[in-house]
């Protein structure tokens, strides 16, 4: 018997409402996405540089039910046809969060149907069984947003996920975002970089590739620094009067990034034999990330599986997914009365 799961994404700046259909059993479920509706609030944060957390909610509370009633009509379904609910419970921003979490709950209420609270980051995880099928167990997820950038180990990723290593300072995608705005890009700085990137070349800014070093700890993440290079580099070209190329900067940024994430990911997938990586969030669209890692997969005989840039980036479709395994798995629903948690551990899979 097939089963309807609703997810509800409102982590950041995007709500997002997917539907699955989830068939099978505990052992292979099979998820096919439905639908997937997603609104942004990214154009209200622009002016800023940056998502501002009252906006971000405000615009949740007014996008929630039309985000939802889309997705309904693209799948060709009604709320009663929908069996259980996912809804993202952690991390991010609280009152992006508590929208999502409200929402779900009435829902929840009202259809009479199991709620589950629900992890974000193994959502980013979840989605590329919607791409490629059954994650192998284990697999090595590289997370690489915004706000996370993370190497997890996953052995199942409806419940037993675990940090491997993480950033003790911006994430990947912070620290684009922070160097877009230092050389004069648009915000969200992933895309413009890239775009920038290619007329660029990557060799000819010599910068520093962050926590490498033989006493640094080998999985973990360090953007600030290299952040602070590439400021530090045009301060000094700008005092000596030259032009700044903001290609070949954007160029060399853009390798050092992918340099570190994919080394890192490579040695972690040796340390603990594992043959296949996927690499998610909104970085993952990133053409120099994935062709390097592809790259250096390929010559380590790793699997790599990236889903296509719609899923990478926050949405419902992954909250979804997630919510699917859960179900599959028989696993305990949330309480009505559960709490959104900013800092939701990445191992925490499900509120309960």
């Amino acid at each position: 018997m097939s089963r309807i799961i609703m997810g509800i994404e409102t982590s950041c700046d995007e709500t997002g409402v997917g539907l699955a259909r989830l068939s099978g059993d505990a052992t292979e479920p099979r998820v096919e996405l439905l639908a997937d509706d997603v609104a942004s609030s990214v154009e209200l944060h622009a002016r800023y540089g940056g998502v501002v957390p009252e906006v971000a909610s405000r615009a949740h509370l007014e996008a929630m039910a039309p985000t939802a009633r889309r997705a309904l009509a693209t799948a060709g379904l009604s709320l009663s046809d929908v069996d259980a609910i996912a809804v993202t419970a952690g991390p991010g921003l609280a009152g992006s969060l508590l929208v999502g979490v409200a929402a779900a709950k009435a829902y929840a209420a009202a259809l009479d149907v199991p709620l589950y609270g629900v992890n974000h980051l193994a959502g980013h995880v979840a989605v590329d069984t919607l791409e490629h099928g059954p994650l192998p167990r284990p697999c090595l997820a590289l997370l690489v947003s915004g706000g996370h950038t993370q190497l997890l180990r996953v052995d199942d990723v409806a419940s037993k996920i675990t940090e491997l290593g993480s950033t003790v300072d911006d994430a990947a995608g912070e620290a684009y975002d922070k160097v877009a705005r230092i050389v004069g890009l648009p915000y969200p700085g992933g895309p413009p970089i890239d775009k920038a990137a290619k007329e660029g070349d990557p060799e000819a800014i010599a910068f520093p590739r962050g926590m490498t070093g033989p006493r640094d700890a080998p999985f973990d993440f360090s953007f600030s620094g290299l952040k602070t290079a590439v400021a530090r580099w045009i301060e000094a070209a700008e005092r000596h009067g030259e032009p700044i190329p903001v290609n070949d900067v954007c160029a060399s940024f853009q390798e050092a990034v992918a340099d570190v994430l994919t080394m890192k990911a490579v040695a972690a997938a040796r340390e603990y034999g594992i043959r296949t990586m996927v690499i998610s969030g909104g970085v993952a669209a990133n053409s120099r990330l994935s062709a390097l890692a592809r790259e250096r997969c390929e010559a380590a005989g790793i699997e790599l599986r990236v889903p296509r840039p719609r899923l990478c980036t926050d949405n419902g479709a992954m909250i979804a997914a997630l919510g699917a395994h859960v179900v599959a798995a028989d696993l305990p629903t949330s309480p009505l009365d559960f709490s959104a948690t900013p800092a939701l551990p990445v191992s925490t899979v499900t509120v309960r």
